[in-house]
């Protein structure tokens, strides 16, 4: 949460490189906005929703998004409100999903301050939980091809530049 994952998605869709990809950002207001309860106040219907967005990118070629599925199952994994058994069948479901994924970037969060955008969770501890269990969720799932950036966004779009 809060490490530049939107700026770089963004950044990386106006360079030459990419001209030819959609690029698509999370919509956790919209979603909050209909009533989705977000963070650890999730549930399991929430997070099927967030899954659908995921899934209904990949039916898209070329595509740059700021959000995968490890995103959502660390926050799955993260919800109270949703049990152990539920959490972990959804993984196995959502984890059917991660070859569809030509690369997949891990920002990390080293050095980035956490900004209050009115809708993540700002608690600092709650974010180096997610981020913990997005890096096991990774180990776990890998997925095809794995860059890890951290840095400003251009020493990342500068990383994932050397490494495609």
């Amino acid at each position: 949460m809060s490490v530049g994952k939107t700026t770089l998605a963004k950044a990386l869709g106006e360079l030459d490189q990419f001209k030819d990809h959609s690029v698509f950002t999370e919509r956790s207001k919209y979603l909050r906005d209909l009533g989705i309860p977000l963070n650890t106040d999730s549930t399991l219907n929430g997070q099927f929703v967030f899954l659908s967005e995921r899934a209904s990118e990949l039916l898209h070629p070329n595509i740059i998004t700021d959000r995968t599925i490890w995103d959502v199952c660390s926050f799955t994994l993260g919800a109270k409100s949703i049990s152990d058994f539920d959490k972990r069948t959804f993984v196995e479901a959502a984890m059917m999903l991660r070859n569809q994924y030509d690369l997949v970037i891990y920002v990390s969060p080293r050095g980035v301050s956490m900004e209050d955008n009115g809708v993540r969770e700002t608690d600092p501890q709650y974010r180096r939980k997610i981020d913990e269990v997005i890096q096991l969720s990774l180990a776990e799932y890998p997925p095809t091809k794995l860059i890890k950036v951290e840095g400003d966004t251009n020493e990342r779009i500068a990383t994932i530049l050397q490494n495609l």
